[in-house]
């Protein structure tokens, strides 16, 4: 089953979440590494290259992804599910998302600040505009900063929220982002 159903998220939606979570994460975990490396060290080009490479085409998925969500029905919320809980995930979603364009949008402002573009795995370049304010690239560099460690404590909060639905709440919602429910 590819695409949503009523009951479960479809192979697409879920193929989405995992690769995003586990693109988020290395990502994160490799700009925290990176900020510290040194002129001298091996990595100085290839982890931002890499980082930047990678944080463009989690850009590309999540717009992707945006459009599939939008054409594609959501599985409906399980009816033992307070109010608060569905509102509650909606926001953090909403959240998620936002905060993936923040810190997408503010990575291509400190890249691009200098007026280079940036490669993506030396497959194409993506232009780079200049510099639209002064300090730039500090600007957006701790807005990206920031919203990076906000994204990471709001995914900590959604693992925990399905955690807590799977071990607690003894319902389907982990279930269905893990694997494909036949309705």
């Amino acid at each position: 089953m590819f695409r949503n159903t009523e009951a479960s998220y479809g192979l697409a939606s879920i193929l989405f979440h995992w690769v995003s979570a586990l693109a988020v994460i290395s990502l994160f975990v490799l700009g925290y590494w990176m900020v510290d490396l040194t002129y001298y060290s091996t990595w100085y080009k290839t982890a931002p290259y890499l980082h930047k490479s990678f944080g463009l085409l989690l850009l590309l998925l999540t717009l992707i992804r945006l459009v599939w969500k939008v054409v594609n029905p959501k599985p409906k919320a399980d009816p033992n599910h307070k109010r608060w809980e569905q509102k509650a995930g909606h926001i953090a979603h909403l959240a998620i998302y936002l905060l993936l364009i923040v810190i997408m949008f503010s990575g291509y402002l400190i890249s691009t600040a200098d007026a280079r573009g940036i490669w993506v795995f030396d497959w194409f370049e993506v232009p780079g505009f200049g510099s639209f304010i002064d300090g730039q690239a500090d600007v957006a560099g701790l807005i990206h900063q920031y919203a990076a460690y906000s994204l990471m404590g709001l995914t900590l909060i959604h693992a925990l929220g399905a955690i807590k639905h799977h071990v607690i709440d003894k319902d389907s919602t982990l279930l269905r982002m893990i694997k494909v429910i036949k309705s």
